[in-house]
C-alpha cells in the first residue's frame, strides 16, 4: 500500500513538473552599485534555430522593498540575425499593484518578477534563425534608479507549435 502511494505520488510529481516550461535562455546581470544608470545596458545574445515556434520573452528584474518607484520604463533594443540596427521599443513595467503591494515575489526585502516584454504580453515568433540580441536600458527620470539589484532576459519556447505560419 505504501509502495503503491509513493508511485501514484512520485508520477504526480513528474507530470506536474513537466508542465513547468524550462527556458531556452536565460541570464542576469548584476547592477553594479546597485543603482542602475542609463549607460549600462545589459545585453543578452540567443540563439534560435526553430522560426515555426511561438516564444515567451521576459524581463526579470529583482530590487529592493525600498525601490521608490512602483513601476519601471525600459527601452528594449533588438537586434535580428544579420541586422546591423536594432528596432527599440519603450515598455512600461509595474512592480507594484495600486495599492502599493509589491507584484512578483519577495522574500525578505528583496523581490522578483519575471514580466512579458512584448507589447501585447502574448507569445512572439522569432522568424529569422540565428543569433538575435536583446539589450534593456533604464529610461526612468532618475539616473542612476536606486535600489535595482539585477535584471534579465528569459527566453521560453511556447509548448503549443503553430500550423502553417499561423
Amino acid at each position: 500500500m505504501l509502495r503503491t502511494y509513493i508511485l501514484v505520488l512520485s508520477l504526480i510529481v513528474i507530470i506536474f513538473g513537466s508542465c513547468v516550461p524550462s527556458p531556452q535562455y536565460q541570464k542576469e546581470y548584476a547592477i553594479p552599485q546597485n543603482e542602475w544608470k542609463y549607460d549600462f545596458r545589459p545585453s543578452f545574445k540567443f540563439d534560435i534555430t526553430d522560426t515555426n515556434a511561438r516564444y515567451n520573452l521576459y524581463f526579470l528584474i529583482r530590487h529592493t522593498e525600498t525601490y521608490p518607484n512602483s513601476n519601471i520604463w525600459i527601452w528594449v533594443y533588438t537586434q535580428k540575425p544579420g541586422d546591423s540596427t536594432f528596432e527599440k521599443t519603450r515598455l512600461e513595467i509595474p512592480l507594484a499593484e495600486p495599492n502599493g503591494k509589491w507584484m512578483g515575489r519577495g522574500m525578505g526585502t528583496i523581490w522578483e518578477q519575471r514580466l512579458p516584454i512584448s507589447n501585447d504580453g502574448d507569445t512572439v515568433m522569432l522568424r529569422k534563425k540565428g543569433t538575435w540580441e536583446i539589450r534593456f536600458e533604464q529610461n526612468m527620470r532618475v539616473n542612476p534608479l536606486p535600489e535595482v539589484l539585477q535584471v534579465g532576459l528569459r527566453v521560453e519556447k511556447h509548448p503549443l507549435r503553430t500550423f502553417n505560419g499561423q
